[in-house]
């Protein structure tokens, strides 16, 4: 497809998620089942595309001063991905494909600089014009201009960071590095950055067995990990740090009994397996059997000897058996997703008061739930892919209040207990610590996924 073709796409994609208020990954299969020329690398073109527009959706708006599909496109493509006004002005004019020739105030609003925050997170080969790309004048918008979050959500966000909002915000509007949690059940660290080196992987020096490809540049695909070697042979899985950061906080596990609350897809249950060592046992549930599906054959190949899947339906008796008897219960709750708008930046426009209100409804559930299956002096890992208070410390207050069980403990020392923390990444954590012992990691301190980790122990 010529650039003509693939600005309409975007264009017609995003108009079609405005509309429906569908999943992006929705509309883009849509469009691509009703497109069936476009080949593999426009689809992952245009996928790039939309999804840098709904990272900076309200800056771009502001820049353009026009929230529509075509205006933001335009303004992705001149702002963020450098590409001349020229050059766009010629694509949009194409016909048949193109979308139409630019306005007045179009070709005005792109030969303005705008207010897009510096350091949007994309690395380009293109020569970029200062006066755009990388701009470090003073941003006097609303931080929910300049941060790229939905309105609404402004006295959540200042609650948690304060007058930082905007910043810490806008490092959740970057493109994501595709993170790896190198496997020590299948092979070593070294061996495994050796072999990842063919898709330019290197150690991130926070956890001994963490690796990180760089983000993309905005018109290319990031490397198909899962197809390599190592990925195959079960030497990696892909996760992001925060999430591996969240698996270590339950500690030296060797030998425990475990349980991974909501195990979903199983990433974090293998990260504990890993820890493990595949002794004690290890065990995965999960209210949805769905989601529990995938985890059978990634155990298998990650070489997972100690786990026991217990399926919601048919293994209620074991899972009450299980009761007071746990050694660690990882509970990655459900949440609204807000630490993940780096790599799902839909979500958060698609978020609401009333979808926020039921996750710390389910939250709350699932807390007391968990809590009963934890053994006096045994530990509880409470885990969310969110940074609002409202999702983590708002739960764990009212949990605490009604549980006098229980008591907070220092996360970093059980993330230290784990072994896999490194002195370097002992001093980035102290960064994200809460005011309680808790950790809120952020983007803008260590570059992983929004997480709030903290660990509870059961005194009696």
């Amino acid at each position: 497809m010529r650039l003509s073709g693939r600005l309409s796409a975007a264009i017609e994609i995003l108009s079609d998620f405005d509309a429906r208020r569908v999943p992006l990954k929705t509309a883009i299969a849509d469009w691509s089942r009703s497109n069936r020329y476009a080949g593999a690398k426009d689809r992952a073109w245009i996928s790039g595309l939309c999804l840098d527009v709904l990272r900076r959706r309200n800056s771009l708006a502001a820049a353009m001063k026009d929230d529509r599909p075509r205006t933001l496109v335009l303004g992705a493509m001149r702002f963020l991905w450098c590409v001349s006004v020229e050059e766009l002005a010629e694509a949009a004019a194409e016909e048949p494909h193109g979308p139409g020739k630019l306005t007045a105030d179009e070709i005005q609003a792109l030969n303005s600089p705008p207010l897009i925050p510096a350091k949007a997170g994309i690395q380009t080969d293109v020569e970029m014009d200062p006066r755009f790309c990388g701009d470090e004048r003073v941003d006097k918008n609303a931080p929910h201009i300049s941060g790229d979050f939905p309105e609404w959500l402004t006295p959540h966000i200042e609650r948690v960071f304060g007058d930082n909002a905007a910043r810490v915000m806008s490092a959740f509007a970057e493109r994501a590095d595709v993170d790896l949690r190198m496997n020590t059940l299948k092979s070593t660290p070294d061996k495994t950055l050796a072999a990842l080196k063919s898709v330019k992987g290197k150690a991130v020096p926070i956890l001994t067995t963490a690796a990180r490809i760089a983000a993309p540049n905005p018109s290319e695909k990031a490397p198909a990990v899962t197809v390599i070697p190592a990925f195959n042979k079960g030497w990696v899985e892909v996760q992001d740090l925060g999430s591996q950061i969240a698996a270590a906080a339950a500690g030296d596990i060797k030998g425990a009994q475990a349980l991974d609350y909501c195990a979903g897809g199983g990433g974090k249950t293998l990260a504990l397996a890993a820890l493990m060592e595949n002794t004690g046992q290890l065990y995965a549930y999960d209210r949805d059997a769905r989601r529990l599906k995938p985890l059978y054959a990634r155990a298998k190949r990650a070489g997972v000897r100690n786990l026991q899947i217990l399926n919601p339906v048919t293994d209620t008796e074991t899972l009450d058996g299980l009761a007071g008897k746990m050694d660690v219960v990882f509970v990655d709750a459900p949440c609204s997703g807000a630490g993940t708008w780096r790599r799902h930046p839909d979500t958060k426009w698609r978020l609401t008061e009333k979808q926020l209100a039921t996750r710390m409804r389910e939250q709350d559930r699932v807390l007391q739930e968990a809590a009963r299956l934890v053994k006096p002096g045994g530990r509880l890992v409470w885990v969310t892919c969110s940074f609002l208070m409202e999702e983590n410390e708002d739960r764990l207050g009212a949990f605490l209040g009604d549980h006098p069980e229980y008591a907070r403990t220092p996360t970093l020392d059980a993330i230290a207990e784990s072994g896999m923390l490194t002195d370097e990444g002992r001093a980035a954590l102290e960064a994200c610590l809460t005011p309680d012992g808790g950790l809120r990691l952020t983007p803008d301190e260590i570059r992983a996924d929004g997480f709030f980790i903290a660990t509870l122990k059961r005194t009696e």
